[in-house]
Order: structure tokens, then sequence, then C-alpha cells
């Protein structure tokens, strides 16, 4: 028997086949991977993107942190900015042998983590962050003056530095990617050099988006690419081309539950509140609305996607208009519908319903997820 829609849907196939195409894609290039696990925020998934056992892992929350310690993952990086009243947790972890690396991007921050370290006697690996792209926060790779005044601050806690070329997001083609996975690279490194060059201490050099991942042709002088959302994908990293529609792993399973003669549209029980606000797809080449629909199999329907939401109900069209009848989409139908951004939508349910291939949808198990910060 089937959950009550909405639910959310994993082919746990599609990850495994989605986690190894990564793994293997770092080990060629000699390079270590650091699997993001805010996508996911699941130990099953966690463990596949480690390839069966912890691993290193980056996290964008302490609570993230702290749950995946208590499954075995000791190397941590927490990517999020570090602020002086999150001390205090991070110190919890550490004083449970986990190395947690944090993140900064200013000498306030830096100068609190080193003080904290000192008093404590406890070691907090801290790499400053690099902005490759203007994309959010960091340090630009060339401002010598407050790379300097930060790593000085941190003294022995400095470990390294970050950036994520989150820029890479907006890209139009695979050469774009490219250039960005480029930039990212160049950026971080000359970064680390500057640190060096002025004594101080930076082994770790660490990049990581999905698409610079996956195209990046090469990551000389970086020790580690964090990548997340390459577990499910979802449609934005298909509208650059970094997946096809085959290789999402995630969609969210609903009902209809009514139509609408006049505009010809299916109404549905998945509104935003199942496939989250985020519309990323709309500034790209092709708009897929909240989501594209597929049958319960998981195959897309050609030409329909939930084209507005409201908080409980989803509106499918077609895109040209063809009107979706009752004859052919009866109330109670399951639809499937592949999102745009797999984390914003993961975020909304509490569990994932692991779905066996086959022409109807049957749930073989389900993985729990956790939420909140």
């Amino acid at each position: 028997m089937l959950p009550e829609t909405p639910f959310l849907v994993v082919d746990e196939s599609r990850v495994r086949a989605n986690a190894a195409r990564m793994r293997a894609r770092m080990e060629s290039l000699k390079v270590s991977l650091r699997p993001h696990v805010k996508t996911a925020k699941c130990l099953e998934a966690a463990l596949i993107c480690s390839g069966g056992v912890p691993g290193p892992i980056t996290v964008s929350t302490l609570k993230e942190a702290e749950q995946f310690a208590s499954h075995g993952f000791r190397d941590i990086l927490y990517a999020v900015g570090m602020v002086p009243a999150k001390l205090d947790h991070a110190l919890q972890l550490v004083r449970q042998g986990i190395s947690l690396k944090l993140v900064t991007d200013n000498v306030m921050a830096a100068q609190a983590i080193a003080q904290a370290a000192r008093q404590q006697g406890l070691a907090l690996p801290t790499l400053i962050e690099i902005d490759v792209d203007g994309h959010r926060s960091g340090v630009k790779p060339d401002d010598r003056e407050r790379l300097l005044a930060i790593g000085g601050a941190l003294g022995p806690q400095l470990s390294g530095v970050m950036t994520h070329a989150g820029g890479s997001y907006n890209s139009r083609s695979i050469d774009e990617i490219r250039a960005a996975a480029a930039a990212e690279r160049e950026g971080v490194v000359k970064a680390a050099s500057t640190l060096r060059q002025a004594g101080m201490n930076c082994p770790i050099v660490s990049v990581g988006s999905s698409p610079t991942a996956t195209y990046g042709e090469h990551f000389e002088g970086v020790t580690e690419v964090r990548a997340g959302v390459y577990v499910f994908f979802d449609l934005v990293m298909a509208g650059i081309q970094v997946c096809k529609l085959d290789d999402i792993a995630l969609s969210v399973a609903c009902s209809v539950i009514g139509h609408r003669p006049d505009t010809g549209w299916l109404i549905t029980d998945g509104g935003w509140m199942a496939m989250s606000r985020d519309r990323g797809t709309a500034r790209q080449a092709v708009d897929q609305g909240y989501g594209v629909v597929c049958n319960a199999a998981g195959q897309p329907l050609e030409q329909l996607i939930v084209s507005d939401a409201n908080q409980e109900h989803g509106v499918i069209s077609h895109r040209e208009g063809k009107p979706l009848t009752e004859a052919e989409f009866p109330v109670g139908t399951l639809l499937r519908v592949l999102p745009n951004h797999a984390c914003a939508t993961a975020a909304q349910f509490d569990s994932y319903q692991l779905a066996a291939p086959g022409e109807a949808l049957r749930i073989t198990g389900n993985w729990s997820r956790f939420r909140g910060w």
C-alpha cells in the first residue's frame, strides 16, 4: 500500500549510479571527494556517496554534523561561515573526537575561533572562504591584505582555503561550466599561494559545486572537491547539461484531485509545500515551472509541467495548451514530479520512499531524513 500523497520518492539505483560516477571521476583526476550531505540529509545516501563506509563529508549545519558524527563520520567540514555564538556547539563536537573544520571570511570570526581554541586547548582547524565569482561571501583571491589579516588572526588554526563556484549554476553551456571550473581552481590556488608565500599554513585547498566537479578539466593544486546535488540531481542541473532527466533520482508523488475543463488543467495535491517555492529553471532556456510531470513509473509525460502552485494545490498544464481531460487523468491518478532544486524539495519532507523499477510505483522501503538547525 502506498503512503498518502504527496510523498517523496527516490530511485535508489539512480542514486548509486550518480554517486559511483562522481567517485570514479574524482579518482581518475586524482583528487579527493568530500561529498556535501546537505542535499539528502540522510545516512543511507551519505554512505552511498562515501562508497559504503563513513568518509570525509561537508555539512551546512551543525545539526547535520551531529547527526552524521553519531553514525561514524569523523572528518566533517562545516561549510558555512562561523559566528562566535556557534563556537560552543562546535567545541562540543570536537570534544567527541570529531575532526571538525570551520570556515570564515573575516577577521572578527577568525579572532573568536583562535581565542576559543586557545582557551579550550582544542584544535579548530579553519579554512578561509574565497570568492571566485561574486556569487556569495568570501575573500577575493587577489585581496592579499585581507587574506593575510584573516590568516594572521587564525594563527595555528589556519588550515587552508575553500570556495564554491555557485555562479556555475547560471552557465548556458558546458564550455561556460568548464570556464567556471578553471576560474574556481585558479582563484583558490592563487589564494593558497599567497598565504604560503607569507609563511602561513595552507594544507587544504577545497573547491566544489556539482557543475564544476562534473566538467572541470583538471584540479592541479586542489586537495579536495565538494559536491552535493549530484546524488539526486534535478531540473536545474539537467537544464545546464550536468545530467539527463533519466539521472534525476528524486520526485514527488501526488494525486489528481480535480480538473478545470475551462482551462484544460489538472489539479493535484502537490502544491508548493511539497515542491518548494524554488523556480530555478525560470532563468534557464526552458522554464519547467514547478516541475516536470511523470507517470507513476517516473517516465516524463510529454509537454506536461506543474505550471503553477498554491500551498497545497498544484496546477498541471500542457505547454502547448492541449486540454488534460478526466478521461485521460481520472481523479486519483498517481503522478510524479521531477523538482527544480533537489535540496529545496527534499527539505519539505521527513523521509524518502524507495521506488522499485517497474510500470507501477511500488515502494520497497524508506530512508529517514532530518531537518532544521
